[in-house]
């Protein structure tokens, strides 16, 4: 279908520069929300490490049974406190981390859409005759293809925005349950 083979190799050569420049950039977004998971995990063992042993020198410091409840009853609210906002930090990185890949994804398929629709029409001019209907066939599956894609992003969206609703009624429902003790040593 191609009058020449300098036409097809230009044309293979373009998707591989595509496809391996597409990779890279979703492995250097991907590197980039491990990078901030990981510091986050730092963060929050080092702090945990910290309120441990400051929570532990105040239970061997305790001179009774009391103190010791005391003590305990005391850390559950930052504690919990602790383990919802690393959630919301989590959460905050899954959800920019989609947003990213969805915009690079979205990016790459448009850019793909107008590759293939230049090929097509590049192949429609030097096709032999008779073959109007093959081509025909063969752009319509390229847009059906589009159509499914498009609709796969729009699921994916919705399920991204569902996931952070989710965790915000979550967290509604957590803080007050969290601070139910707190409020009742009082």
């Amino acid at each position: 279908m191609f009058s020449n083979p300098d036409q097809f190799s230009n044309a293979t050569k373009a998707s591989f520069d595509a496809q391996l420049s597409a990779m890279s950039d979703l492995a250097n977004k991907a590197l980039h929300s491990v990078a901030e998971l990981v510091e986050l995990n730092m963060n929050t063992v080092k702090a945990t490490l910290e309120h441990s042993s400051a929570a532990a020198q105040q239970i061997l410091a305790a001179k009774d049974a009391q103190e010791v409840m005391a003590v305990g009853s005391a850390q559950a609210q930052p504690n919990a406190e602790k383990a919802l906002a690393y959630a919301r930090h989590l959460a905050g990185i899954a959800a920019k981390a989609q947003a990213e890949f969805t915009k690079a994804a979205e990016e790459r398929m448009a850019e793909t859409s107008r590759h293939v629709s230049t090929l097509m029409d590049d192949l429609s001019k030097s096709a032999p005759a008779g073959s109007e209907n093959a081509i025909a066939m063969i752009k319509a599956s390229i847009a059906n293809a589009s159509s499914g894609y498009e609709q796969l992003t729009k699921v994916a969206k919705q399920a991204g925005e569902t996931l952070e609703d989710n965790i915000s009624q979550a967290t509604k429902h957590f803080v007050p349950a969290a601070e139910k003790p707190a409020r009742s040593k009082k």
